[in-house]
């Protein structure tokens, strides 16, 4: 009754169908697993009440079910139909073209049995699984009281009673499915197994790379300890050594590569924008003005420090903010290696992972700190003084002083081009200086100073931040980061032992279900293993 009333609720009341199943599961203790789909008969001329499709759509249905290579095709024929031409074989091989997954059952053997014999063991149609024989049961019959009746008709009857004992009787059928469902599962097993183990790996070694509980203050030193000797020789590797291996194909962690880059580039932007590069029209007049205003009750031709200053800082506050800018890169990208660095070793660990990337960022931002201070502390050195014991310096000026006595002879000569061609600043008009004759050679011999001295500045500039930065990176990888991870630690007012111990109740149920899970899947595949040998011992 429950069946039926289903049955009209899916397909209706009428005589449609449906391709929404109807699952019935019937249990029993000791009796082996069998899925079997019971599919439509086919209906080639719509009755009242059915669509003019009705063939098309029970065959879709049936083409669904059977095309799956894991299927058995059983077809329910009547012992009084022609085989060869039955509509459902027909269907069966289009998916199954040589019979190996066909049964057929042959029902109401006791109403047509006469040629039944001949017909099932002629096999025109190839049914690789063979034919069961059976007899329906009749009226109110019981269960035991149709198979006595089916064992009496195929042992008493003329012609059935031919029909061999291993194609005849319901406990045959049932008999051949349980033996056919063996035999896929045998097939399935070894899929089954590697599957199993498949995911059993990967479940392990899910667990093995999880965010890994810290259950003791011990455990969790120990774990600090070797997180940050593993973080510190990858430092060293990267930072000091210039040894990429752990990154071979990652560029940006090739990190003394990446500094020299820096470094070069900003020598180039110091250079590039040097006040004399900046435009060379009223060459020397900038000098002019400030010897003018320098001028003093003094012997002429001495070339004042005060005025020489002006310049240098003149030139020196152009330049200021580029020092503090290239920190600024320096150290944005030192953070982001050492993050990526401690992230690496120690992403099983999400307490100590918190800690230390807190730790890491704070200590960063003192050292960007520490180097703004010491590149302002330098702008102010260079500033205040100008001095060097470099002999390029002389030698530098010795050799564009040489050019002073062509200027002054295009100067006094109104007939010759102003245009000459200086070392270091190229193809420069000089015409405007005939006007300030007297101030030429002083102001010619400090610009040429000037100029020798400001090579010596600039790469005082860039030399000392080398080495300033190699300094501060072989610090913070060799002392200064563990102390500062250690003591985020154990402040009071750090993380602290006591709360990185705790893990969140996600991670905990996350990691509970994955250990019960592999002990499931070991349990699988320790059966599933048992099956195999027992398949293959019942095979020799």
């Amino acid at each position: 009754m429950a069946i039926n009333l289903a049955t009209e609720e899916i397909a209706g009341s009428g005589k449609g169908i449906s391709n929404n199943p109807l699952t019935l599961i019937v249990k029993k203790n000791g009796v082996p697993d069998l899925k079997m789909v019971d599919l439509p008969g086919i209906t080639r001329v719509p009755v009242r009440g059915q669509l003019e499709d009705i063939y098309e759509q029970i065959s879709s249905i049936m083409m669904e079910y059977i095309t799956p290579k894991e299927s058995i095709i059983l077809n329910v024929l009547s012992a009084s139909v022609d085989f060869t031409t039955c509509e459902s074989i027909r269907m069966s091989q289009k998916v199954d073209k040589t019979g190996e997954r066909m049964l057929v059952v042959v029902t109401k053997a006791d109403k047509a049995p006469e040629g039944l014999l001949e017909k099932i063991t002629t096999d025109d149609v190839h049914i690789g699984l063979g034919y069961v024989c059976v007899r329906n049961r009749i009226g109110t019959e019981s269960y035991a009281e149709a198979r006595e009746e089916e064992e009496r008709l195929f042992e008493s009857h003329h012609s059935l009673s031919r029909i061999p004992r291993s194609m005849i009787g319901i406990p045959i059928l049932a008999q051949k499915l349980v033996q056919i469902q063996a035999n896929i599962i045998s097939q399935c097993l070894p899929d089954i197994a590697r599957k199993i183990n498949d995911k059993l790996d990967a479940n392990v070694s899910y667990v093995n790379k999880l965010l890994q509980n810290l259950s003791s203050v011990d455990d969790t030193m120990a774990t600090l300890v070797h997180i940050l000797s593993n973080a510190k020789e990858s430092l060293r590797k990267i930072l000091l050594r210039g040894d990429f291996e752990e990154y071979p194909d990652d560029i940006h962690m090739h990190c003394t590569a990446r500094l020299a880059e820096m470094l070069n580039n900003y020598s180039d932007q110091l250079q590039a924008n040097c006040v004399e590069n900046e435009s060379k029209d009223n060459f020397l007049m900038e000098e002019i003005r400030v010897l003018e205003e320098a001028k003093g009750i003094g012997l002429t031709n001495f070339l004042p420090r005060p005025a020489f200053l002006t310049i240098l800082q003149r030139k020196v506050n152009f330049i200021s903010t580029m020092p503090v800018a290239f920190v600024d890169k320096v150290w944005i990208y030192m953070e982001g290696i050492v993050l990526l660095n401690l992230m690496r070793h120690s992403n099983r660990y999400p307490q100590l992972l918190c800690s230390t990337r807190r730790s890491a960022k704070n200590l960063i931002a003192k050292k960007l700190e520490q180097s703004k201070e010491w590149v302002l502390e330098t702008i102010a050195m260079e500033r205040l003084a100008n001095y060097t014991c470099n002999p390029e310096y002389d030698a530098t000026w010795n050799k564009i002083m040489a050019q002073q006595h062509a200027v002054m002879e295009i100067l006094k000569d109104p007939k010759k081009n102003p245009n000459v061609t200086l070392d270091g600043y190229g193809n420069v008009d000089i015409g405007h200086l005939r006007n300030h004759l007297g101030d030429i050679q002083q102001a010619f011999d400090m610009k040429m100073r000037m100029t020798a001295y400001w090579k010596i500045v600039l790469r005082r500039l860039v030399d000392a931040m080398a080495l300033h930065l190699l300094h501060s990176i072989h610090n913070l990888v060799n002392g200064e980061l563990e102390k500062e991870i250690v003591v985020e630690l154990m402040s009071p007012h750090g993380a602290g032992i006591e709360r990185i111990l705790e893990e969140s109740p996600a991670l905990s149920d996350k990691r509970i279900r994955l250990k019960r899970s592999i002990k499931l899947l070991k349990e699988s595949k320790d059966l599933v293993s048992n099956i195999m040998d027992k398949v293959a011992s019942y095979g020799d």
